[in-house]
């Protein structure tokens, strides 16, 4: 068994602020839904590997929305300057970076950032042992 995808919620005519984080500032490819789906509303995002898909996010319109706050998307990076450099562009795209739980996870660096309709997100790289 493997992980396909994450769905996360968002409110409903926001596709072009789900766009600016997913695809702008996390760098996912945005991918067009299945034609049976798509008259729901939202987006789906993937990363890849070379021509591998290693991630792939669903946004989904939510009546009601509300942020998930605690329940988020872990999205691994390959090394701790990546992840540097990725938090650098979230937060230049204007949106929230946290680093304050940078080191509470044993053997990974992470931070958690907010997308557009304030859902968590977390990114997060192995921590380079010294002399490995």
């Amino acid at each position: 068994m493997r992980l396909h995808h994450v769905q996360v919620s968002m409110p409903e005519g926001q596709e072009e602020l789900a766009r600016r984080f997913y695809r702008d500032a996390l760098g996912m490819q945005e991918v067009d839904k299945p034609a049976s789906l798509a008259g729901r509303g939202g987006c789906w995002f993937r990363s890849f590997e070379g021509d591998t898909v290693v991630g792939e996010i669903h946004l989904g319109v939510e009546q009601d929305f509300v942020p998930a706050k605690k329940a988020h998307p872990g999205l691994c990076l390959d090394s701790v300057v990546q992840l540097e450099a990725l938090g650098s562009r979230i937060e230049k795209a204007g949106f929230t970076v946290n680093w304050s739980e940078r080191d509470s996870f044993e053997g990974y660096v992470r931070f958690h950032a907010a997308d557009g309709f304030g859902n968590r997100i977390e990114i997060l790289a192995v921590r380079e042992q010294a002399g490995v």
